[in-house]
């Protein structure tokens, strides 16, 4: 008989958690200390070495959510990100990334790596064949994100971990737009998964934490370098975020059939010019994210019609907030080229496909019509302002 395995949602109830012996509360307790002792004890625990009674036990929860043998917490995403690369990277390695990356990484491997002599290459497509073109002998990691920020391109993970298996190279992922809820990619033979912790696994705009999830071996060499970088996270940011996980599963399901709605209205909408969600038919990569989703998120992108202004639009938003990060329980939207991506030259946005009006949509579990209706009003807003001749 096969082993039986829990739901995504006894996963974020459960897993992780800390037994209250003292009091039999119903939740983890809080342990603040940053002080422990060291004599006849069997760990000897300190903070910044990810140690602590609840940093372990989210670390186990993360860990099961990602089907992965162990985990760490760390102070961001960027944290954990930067630690993972680094600790499998040195002077005369290479790192093999996909076109379309988080303007965050794309600035750290841009701007750091040539300092500790690592080199670099970004693919020019997103297939197998794009990564194995450019493999070199000195190639350690190949890195992706799917679905991609800000236009939710898909990469195949089945065939780019299966890439780095014939050539021995690490396979990484940032796995923080689709989320544990959406997306396994160890179950497809990925090594390392990333996320920003801040957004999904946060989900109500008030944490700012990062993780990584994959096999002993590989926590135990990331750990070696994250403590002397010192990225780890206070035990109470910690606690707040076990507490949100534990709604995590319904959350994301209901960001999921929102945002199919929301791309849907959005791709008939005569002021709409594109949308970008791996959900829809249309999207170029939807077999591929069918194959390796759950659920399609709870992100998009669009472009208005020519001549609407997606700055003044934004701003003639009432419901949705005009906001820097993604994945609250609240929508917002934001311009990449002003936010996520800024760092990018506009050459470098363009290469990617990022367009000056290009509008990043995180939608929240709002009801779809009352979100469709700030939608319309803003649009008729904006048109009726402008000074250009709109249909």
């Amino acid at each position: 008989m096969a082993e039986r395995k829990e739901g995504i949602n006894t996963i974020c109830t459960h897993f992780g958690e800390l037994e209250d012996t003292v009091y039999k509360g119903a939740v983890s307790p809080l342990y603040m200390s940053t002080s422990y002792a060291f004599e006849e004890v069997a760990v000897k625990r300190y903070p910044r070495y990810f140690n602590t009674p609840n940093q372990v036990a989210l670390a186990q929860k993360i860990a099961a959510l990602e089907h992965a043998e162990a985990a760490l917490i760390f102070g961001s995403g960027m944290a954990a990100i930067s630690t993972s690369l680094l600790a499998f990277l040195q002077a005369g390695d290479h790192v093999v990334l996909q076109k379309t990356l988080y303007g965050g990484t794309y600035n750290l491997v841009t701007e750091e790596f040539g300092k500790f002599g690592i080199s670099y290459s970004f693919t020019d497509g997103l297939k197998a064949e794009d990564f194995e073109a450019k493999i070199q002998e000195n190639t350690k990691v190949v890195y992706i994100e799917t679905p991609s920020n800000p236009l939710l391109t898909i990469t195949d993970l089945k065939a780019v971990a299966a890439l780095c298996k014939k050539h021995n190279i690490i396979s990484m992922i940032d796995n923080t737009f689709a989320s544990p809820v959406n997306q396994n990619p160890i179950d497809f033979g990925i090594d390392v998964v990333l996320h920003s912790a801040t957004k999904y696994m946060g989900g109500h705009s008030d944490i700012l934490a990062g993780a990584v999830a994959t096999t002993d071996d590989y926590i135990h060499r990331i750990f070696h370098l994250a403590k002397n970088l010192g990225g780890s996270l206070s035990d109470y940011t910690v606690w707040l975020l076990e507490r949100s996980i534990k709604t995590m599963g319904i959350r994301v399901r209901a960001q999921n059939e929102n945002a199919q709605q929301m791309a849907a209205y959005l791709a008939q909408h005569k002021d709409i010019k594109t949308v970008y969600y791996p959900g829809l038919p249309s999207h170029p990569d939807h077999e591929i994210a069918k194959a390796q989703m759950k659920g399609f998120g709870g992100m998009l992108s669009f472009e208005l019609q020519e001549g609407i202004d997606a700055s003044e639009f934004q701003k003639s938003l009432q419901l949705i907030k005009s906001s820097m990060s993604l994945a609250g329980v609240e929508s917002t939207m934001l311009s990449p080229t002003k936010t996520s991506h800024a760092l990018l030259s506009a050459e470098e946005r363009k290469r990617q496909g990022i367009a000056d009006g290009l509008i990043r949509f995180s939608v929240g579990i709002e009801e779809v019509q009352d979100l469709m209706a700030d939608i319309d009003q803003a649009l008729e807003n904006v048109k009726s302002n402008s000074t250009i001749k709109l249909p």
